[in-house]
C-alpha cells in the first residue's frame, strides 16, 4: 500500500512531465531563452503550488486532472516571480535552490524574457481549461461552455 510521501512523489513526477510537456509545446522563441525557461521551471522545487492547486481540486470534489493546466499555471507564474526578483535591480541573489540563478546562469536579457515568457505561458496553459460561460440562443434556459479554439 503506498504512503503519502509516495503518492506526494507521484504526484510531484506527475506535475514535472506536464510542466515539461507544456514548455515543450512553447513555440515561437529562441533556442536560448526556452532552455533559460526550462531552467527556472522544471529546476528543483517542492512544487508545493500545483500539489495545492491538485489538492484543493480534489477537496472540492473535482477530478484532479482537471486542475493540472492551472497547477502548472501557478508553478510558471512562481517562476517567472523568482526570475525576476533574483535580477540585479532587485535582489541581485545568485543562487536558487542550490545552483545559479537565471541571470547568472544565461544574463540579465534572457533572464527577463524568460520570466516574461513564463508569465504568458502561464495564461496560455489556462486558455484551454477555461470557461466562458454563455446563453445557448436556441434555449436560453441552456447554458454551455464553448468550446475552446483551436491550437496552430
Amino acid at each position: 500500500m503506498p504512503t503519502e510521501l509516495d503518492l506526494l512523489a507521484a504526484l510531484r513526477r506527475t506535475i514535472d512531465d506536464a510542466l515539461a510537456q507544456t514548455l515543450a509545446g512553447a513555440t515561437g522563441h529562441s533556442a536560448r531563452l526556452g532552455e533559460a525557461m526550462a531552467y527556472a521551471a522544471l529546476g528543483p522545487g517542492k512544487r508545493m503550488r500545483p500539489l495545492l492547486t491538485l489538492a484543493t481540486a480534489a477537496g472540492l470534489g473535482a477530478d484532479p486532472a482537471v486542475a493540472l493546466a492551472p497547477a502548472c499555471a501557478v508553478e510558471f507564474i512562481h517562476a517567472y516571480s523568482l526570475i525576476h526578483d533574483d535580477l540585479p535591480a532587485m535582489d541581485d541573489d545568485d543562487l536558487r535552490r542550490g545552483r545559479p540563478t537565471v541571470h547568472k546562469a544565461f544574463d540579465d536579457a534572457t533572464a527577463i524574457l524568460a520570466g516574461d515568457a513564463l508569465q504568458a505561458l502561464a495564461f496560455e496553459a489556462l486558455s484551454p481549461s477555461t470557461r466562458v460561460w454563455t446563453a445557448d440562443p436556441e434555449n436560453s434556459d441552456d447554458w454551455h461552455a464553448p468550446s475552446p479554439p483551436e491550437r496552430s
